[in-house]
C-alpha cells in the first residue's frame, strides 16, 4: 500500500513539475511561437505520462505473462482516487494552455473585433471592413494564385504579400471562386478565406525575408501550384515602394 501511495504521489509532482517548465520556442512571428510554444507544453506532459503507460505495460506482460490463475484486482481506493485526480489535473492543463492561445488576438483575430463591437461579417467589400489599427493589406484568392491590393497606395501584387517588419499587420482575407487557405508555416499563420465573405489573419514579423505561402484548402486541379510568399522588408524599404509603385501593378522589394 505504502509503495502504490509513493508511487501515485511521485507521478503528480512529476506531472506538476512538468506543468511548470515554460516553453521557450524561437520564432519569427508570435503566431508561430505560441503553437509552438502550446506544442512543447503538450509534449511535456504526454511524452513522460506514454513512457509510464508503457513501463506499466511491459511489467504487467512479464510479471504475468504464464499465470493460470488470475484473480480480480484488489480494490485500492487511495490508487482510484490518485490516477482520477491525476488525469482531472491533466485535461485542466490541456483545456487551459489551449484556451490561452487560442484567445490570444494573433491566433483568433476576430475577437479583438468583437470585444471592440465590430465584426469583418456582414461586409460587401473591402472599403467596407472596419479599421483594425494594423496596417492593411487586402488579399483575394483565385484558382490558383493570390493578389495582394495596399489600399492606402493602390499598389497590386500576384503571389507576393509585402509587409513591413515588427508591425502588426492585418490581413483580410476572400476568394473569387471557391474556399481557399492561406498558409504560411514558417509564420504559424493559417486563414482560410470564403467566396463573397471576409476573413481577418494578423501577425507580426520580426526578421526581414521570405515566407513560403500555399493553399491549404484544396481547390481544384491547380491546388498544389497555388504557392506565394510573405516579402517582409524594413519600414523604409516598404513606405519607399509603395510610393514608388502607387497604382502598378508591382514585383515585391529585396527584403535585403
Amino acid at each position: 500500500m505504502s509503495r502504490r501511495r509513493t508511487l501515485g504521489a511521485g507521478c503528480v509532482a512529476l506531472l506538476a513539475y512538468l506543468v511548470a517548465i515554460p516553453g521557450t520556442v524561437a520564432a519569427q512571428s508570435p503566431n508561430r511561437e505560441l503553437i509552438d510554444g502550446l506544442e512543447y507544453q503538450l509534449l511535456y506532459v504526454a511524452l513522460p505520462l506514454t513512457l509510464f503507460v508503457l513501463m506499466i505495460l511491459v511489467y504487467a506482460a512479464v510479471k504475468f505473462h504464464d499465470n493460470d490463475d488470475p484473480q480480480p484486482t484488489t480494490e485500492d481506493p487511495a490508487l482510484e482516487i490518485t490516477w482520477t485526480a491525476a488525469t482531472a489535473i491533466i485535461l485542466l492543463f490541456v483545456g487551459l494552455s489551449g484556451y490561452t492561445v487560442l484567445v490570444n488576438p494573433y491566433v483568433s483575430p476576430s475577437q479583438a473585433l468583437e470585444s471592440d463591437n465590430r465584426s469583418q461579417e456582414g461586409f460587401d467589400s473591402f472599403e467596407d471592413l472596419p479599421d483594425t489599427g494594423d496596417e492593411e493589406v487586402h488579399v483575394r484568392g483565385y484558382q490558383w494564385e493570390w493578389q495582394a491590393t495596399y489600399p492606402e497606395a493602390n499598389v497590386t501584387t500576384e503571389n507576393q504579400i509585402v509587409i513591413p517588419a515588427n508591425e502588426d499587420v492585418t490581413f483580410w482575407l476572400t476568394t473569387d471562386d471557391v474556399i481557399h487557405s492561406l498558409f504560411a508555416p514558417d509564420l504559424g499563420i493559417k486563414q482560410d478565406a470564403f467566396p463573397g465573405d471576409y476573413t481577418r489573419a494578423r501577425t507580426t514579423v520580426d526578421e526581414p525575408g521570405r515566407y513560403d505561402v500555399v493553399c491549404a484548402e484544396f481547390c481544384g486541379a491547380g491546388h498544389s501550384r497555388m504557392e506565394g510568399e510573405i516579402v517582409v522588408v524594413d519600414r523604409e524599404t516598404y513606405d519607399q515602394w509603395l510610393e514608388e509603385n502607387e497604382g502598378t501593378v508591382a514585383e515585391a522589394p529585396d527584403p535585403g
